[in-house]
């Protein structure tokens, strides 16, 4: 007899090398095709919808999975597009939500959406993303809104050029003994900074590649736009922030992100790709995570959940190691945990190691080379700069986007492994019940009802982060007598205090009359249930 086992790893290695051999990135256009048509090939399963335009005229768009009434049922969100030089998000957000819906049909997923809400917001920096399909590629996190960055009172007149006329912006060095930048030993391709403690002098000057167009000794500091998604969140905002806005919020996209999670109470945890990270490397909770009553580190329960998490995402995807941390004031996925309240698991989805204290561009030069990614680098050649008249110029560098998005064959992979380590996680979600329920004649026609209430999932029912936050809704008890009852003692209705998963509270009432009584618990973040008791 044939081996159904071994024909099915088969035929999925034979889907990702022929998915893999035409995989590319998905610009504006064809994400929001793509989008759409989720909405109408699973219409009892998914609906889309948009929630506001960026200042470059582009969609933001809101994916909505799961059965019955799903803004009443326990929710994850997932975030693609956080930073717009990150274009691995998009494609990991929208490939969660096709895949998802793709295996609607089997038990499994069916089970889990019958309990559960799937919020996907594809790519919420559009504008930043369409850079990397224009026809000249450079890595931008910018929306398209004119900001006076040099604030000189004129907008964009010191963009980006391209003076190899190669399609990309890379960088120029200039031979001038002046400089701070030397030729590195190890790769005679990567600059790096001289190091005066090492007896190390430069002879470079390493700058963005363009013209000083106005003339301030600064190169591409006022191009086109913008605002960056990831830096106009409330937590810990930078004013006078380079692209950080005028204000906290001050862009439609924000906002509008920012108002569609406060509106779903259900949500209790986010996923987000882009440069944070705390999924390769979980942090740390420090001995006093309050300042006041500011929160300013994860909490201790919260932090066994991001590690437990954080396994789970190496066990699954197979990534190793750590990628390096980047902290931007004002990031989303900060806000998630400390303002929003919600477990906040962030990731860029793809990395290549690097050893503690290793050079970033020699390490990746080093991965690239052994893993056959050959066209990441721009050789340098000399070029005539009006900037630096009788020196001599070569333009050259990194391409834009190879040292933090993968090369397009690797997507399905990294998809399809991405979606089932969510899946994994959405599987551990808070689920009340009841048990050990009780029911005691006590005489006279009165009767003690006892329960206990048990959170059987593995996250608690909310984070300890936002066990006070007023936008976690209060799980609550309640207690309803049928038609000829009273109830004697026990409230009413009555707060429950945060559960951690495997954890149980204890609850009792005293009842005068028979008949049937309700008896229901939860909250939208945890789900609701009800149990009727006869007392008889």
């Amino acid at each position: 007899m044939k081996n159904p086992l071994k024909y099915l790893i088969i035929s999925t290695i034979l889907v990702f090398i022929f998915s893999s051999a035409g995989a590319q990135y998905s610009d504006y256009k064809t994400m929001s095709q793509n989008i759409t048509s989720l909405g109408n090939e699973y219409p009892s399963l998914c609906s889309v919808k948009t929630l506001v335009k960026t200042a470059g005229g582009k969609d933001i768009m809101a994916v909505t999975i799961g059965t019955g009434d799903k803004d009443n049922k326990p929710a994850i969100a997932i975030v693609g597009g956080v930073e717009g030089s990150y274009v691995l998000g998009p494609e990991l957000a929208y490939g969660f939500a096709s895949s998802l819906l793709r295996d609607a049909g089997k038990a499994e997923i069916k089970s889990l959406l019958e309990k559960m809400t799937f919020y996907i917001l594809p790519n919420v920096s559009p504008d930043a993303t369409e850079q990397f399909f224009s026809d000249l590629k450079y890595e931008r996190n910018i929306n398209a809104r004119s900001t006076d960055d040099d604030r000189d009172f004129v907008t964009g007149e010191d963009p980006f050029e391209d003076l190899n006329h190669d399609g990309m912006i890379t960088q120029i060095r200039v031979k001038d003994p002046e400089g701070t930048w030397r030729i590195s030993k190890k790769d005679k391709r990567v600059m790096l900074p001289a190091d005066l403690s090492k007896g190390e002098t430069g002879d470079y000057k390493v700058m963005s590649e363009g013209i000083d167009n106005d003339q301030d000794g600064k190169f591409n500091e006022d191009g086109e736009g913008g605002v960056d998604f990831n830096r106009n969140f409330t937590y810990d905002y930078e004013e006078y922030g380079l692209n950080a806005g005028l204000y906290p919020v001050s862009e439609p996209e924000v906002k509008a992100v920012a108002d569609f999670l406060y509106d779903r109470f259900n949500i209790y945890a986010v996923f987000a790709f882009g440069p944070q990270d705390n999924l390769g490397q979980p942090p740390g909770a420090a001995d006093n995570p309050r300042s006041g009553r500011r929160i300013v580190s994860i909490m201790k329960s919260d932090e066994v959940i991001n590690r437990l998490v954080s396994d789970t995402y190496h066990k699954i995807t197979g990534a190793k190691g750590s990628p390096p941390a980047i902290k931007e004031n004002g990031n989303f996925a900060d806000w998630v945990y400390y303002h929003y309240g919600r477990y906040s698991f962030s990731t860029p989805g793809w990395w290549f190691p690097a050893d503690k204290g290793q050079n970033r561009e020699e390490a990746f030069l080093e991965y690239a080379a052994s893993h056959g990614m050959n066209d990441v680098f721009v050789p340098w050649t000399e070029i005539n700069d009006p900037d630096f008249p009788g020196k001599t110029v070569e333009a050259g560098g990194m391409k834009p986007f190879s040292m933090i998005d993968p090369p397009a064959d690797t997507i399905p992979v990294i998809t399809e492994n991405t979606y089932r380590f969510i899946i994994a996680v959405a599987e551990m979600h808070p689920e009340l019940e009841f048990i050990n329920t009780k029911v005691e004649d006590a005489g006279e026609n009165i009767y003690r009802i006892s329960l206990d209430l048990h959170n059987r999932g593995v996250f608690a029912t909310c984070t300890e982060a936002g066990d006070r936050n007023i936008w976690t809704r209060i799980m609550r008890i309640s207690i309803e007598p049928g038609r000829g009852q009273s109830l004697l003692s026990g409230d009413r209705v009555a707060r429950i205090n945060r559960l951690e998963g495997d954890r149980t509270t204890s609850y009792s009432w005293l009842v005068r009359g028979k008949g049937h009584v309700k008896i229901t618990a939860g909250a939208l973040n945890t789900g609701t249930i009800t149990s009727d008791i006869e007392l008889q």
